[in-house]
């Protein structure tokens, strides 16, 4: 955990930010944290038509980059914010004034290397686009094919310095935070931050980005109507990447130039569940603004950029989100139960009966329905709130997936009212469980099994015979462990030590009556009486709470 001493050497950052937060509203909160006054009125000029969620919201934007991608984080953990927060969170822009272009041509030739006009032909000076961590620019690159046209991304500069800052600050105010106001803890501060560490950390390394890029690339090699951009490997570091560049429109627009919304909302819909439930490797931001909509409106291709966020499932998790959708379709809420117990992580001894009951309540609520009718962020938020009420702890990547069919669905409903998610999904699924139980894949597991068994019967003979050695050497130990022989040990030894006490008391006194020391002989005896007395009735507590434990 980052130590307060980190934040004092920020202490002009913190004052701004205690000062940001006191505006809109939260001035109380930071007075219980020690920083600023107890009563929330000295500091603040809160608009009344403004719920707490939305200043919140307004605050995150105000501070700056840091604070609005930890809103975006935040806004895919339904599981634990309320559902108000939510929806504020998920307007959050990180769209911010250009940086000079001088400064631009000093971070790409410091990071590649190079002056700007060894590695481009032309470089574009207007951004294409600014927001929060890089802005984009169109150039020209000579390779070995001629030039391209490119889109250079490029690290906005410091940012990496003052995000750095700005998270050692959000760990210690986490940290403080739960500890002053302890009913912050059950939405989990702390974690959120640690989340947001890892995201915000992942996506200001450009190198990664161009590694999901690859992948995604390879996963959908042979797909003509899905597109991802190629990297230049060339012109790319931790802090520049070049792009293809992608003559595209944005979703909307290419609804408004004559694409048909039902054709693109169903492709989108299909590239998504195949990133999810086949690869396992899946674009965790497809918002409108990283969706490109290519080629004429009769043969569409969909391009997706801005592939910093991504999300990814095992194998088993993939196979055990196709499972719950098939009995989401069968309406079989017992299954369902048993998913998403096997999905998350029990923290605590839970009660399966009532699990199961929260689950059919669940399933009462929503499965009665058509998917086009059902609200999929209450769906989500819903389930992973039970979950969490009985003691399963779900996934990030497992909640990313909701977040990426929502941002999905609620943009493919937006260009056709008539999309049903998981009526498109089925055919796909179907085919997965085809492919799950096909002779080819049930003999690799037959064989990966016997492979584990051949390893494990191999090495027994050996493990059987060092047992015998040791048996016949006198070098065999068994051990016992009793719960109880701890506890019953420590009783023994304060009751000795007691005992001890209370008869050296009275000892004293007796010899102190023989030198007729009545007073003194008094006090002994009392003295001894007093601390049986209190020995009995701590014995007592302490066995009694022994008793309440579980």
């Amino acid at each position: 955990m980052v130590s307060i001493v980190h934040a004092a050497r920020d202490i002009g950052r913190v004052r701004d930010i205690s000062g940001v937060l006191a505006r809109h509203g939260f001035g109380e909160v930071l007075g219980r944290m020690g920083f600023g006054p107890k009563r929330s009125g000295q500091l603040e000029n809160v608009s009344p038509e403004r719920s707490w969620a939305t200043r919140l919201r307004l605050a995150l934007e105000e501070l700056g980059p840091s604070f609005v991608k930890l809103g975006q984080i935040m806004s895919t953990r339904a599981d634990v914010l309320p559902p108000e927060l939510i929806t504020e969170l998920v307007k959050l822009q990180d769209s911010v004034p250009p940086v000079p272009f001088p400064e631009i041509k000093a971070q790409v030739e410091r990071s590649l290397g190079a002056a700007l006009d060894e590695i481009y032909v032309d470089f574009d000076e207007k951004p294409l686009a600014a927001a929060s961590i890089a802005q984009v620019h169109r150039a020209k690159l000579k390779t070995d094919d001629g030039l391209m046209d490119v889109v250079v991304k490029v690290q906005r500069p410091g940012i990496g310095e003052t995000i750095s800052s700005d998270l050692d600050i959000l760990h210690t105010f986490a940290t403080l935070l739960e500890r002053a106001v302890p009913e912050s803890r059950i939405y989990a501060p702390t974690g959120l931050v640690h989340q947001f560490d890892r995201a915000i950390t992942s996506e200001l390394d450009f190198a990664t980005e161009a590694e999901n890029a690859v992948r995604f690339a390879q996963n959908f090699a042979g797909y003509k109507n899905v597109k991802f951009p190629a990297v230049y490997r060339q012109a790319t570091s931790k802090h520049v990447i070049t792009l293809e560049y992608l003559d595209g429109k944005k979703v909307f627009d290419a609804v408004a130039a004559g694409h048909s919304g039902k054709r693109l909302a169903r492709l989108a819909m299909d590239i998504l569940v195949k990133q999810v439930f086949e690869d396992g490797f899946f674009h965790a931001d497809p918002h409108p603004g990283n969706v490109l909509v290519l080629g004429p409106p009769e043969d569409p291709t969909i391009a997706m950029v801005d592939l910093g966020m991504v999300g990814r499932l095992s194998p088993r998790l993939r196979d055990l989100a196709v499972d719950l959708m098939i009995a989401a379709v069968r309406r079989d809420t017992d299954a369902i139960a048993d998913v998403l117990y096997a999905i998350g992580t029990p923290t605590k001894k839970i009660d399966m009966n009532a699990y199961r009951a929260e689950v059919s309540m669940l399933a009462e609520k929503y499965l009665g329905k058509q998917l086009k009718d059902i609200d999929l962020p209450s769906l989500t938020r819903d389930i992973a709130q039970g979950a969490m009420k009985f003691g399963v702890e779900i996934p990030t990547d497992f909640l990313l997936v909701g977040k990426a069919l929502m941002t999905t669905e609620g943009t493919g409903k937006a260009i056709d009212p008539e999309l049903d998610v998981l009526e498109e999904a089925k055919p796909f699924f179907v085919e997965l469980v085809k492919k799950r139980y096909s002779p080819e894949r049930l003999g690799n597991e037959l064989l990966r099994r016997l492979e584990r068994l051949s390893g494990a019967t191999q090495h027994l003979p050996e493990q059987i015979r060092d047992v015998l050695d040791d048996l016949r050497f006198g070098r065999l130990t068994v051990r016992t462990s009793d719960a109880s022989g701890d506890g019953a040990t420590d009783r023994l030894g304060r009751r000795i030590y007691s005992g001890l006490v209370a008869s050296a008391l009275i000892v004293s006194g007796t010899y102190s009556l023989s030198l007729k020391q009545p007073y003194i002989t008094a006090a002994l005896f009392a003295l001894a009486g007093i601390w049986l007395f209190g020995h009995t009735v701590r014995d007592a507590i302490k066995g009694w709470r022994a008793g309440q434990r579980p």
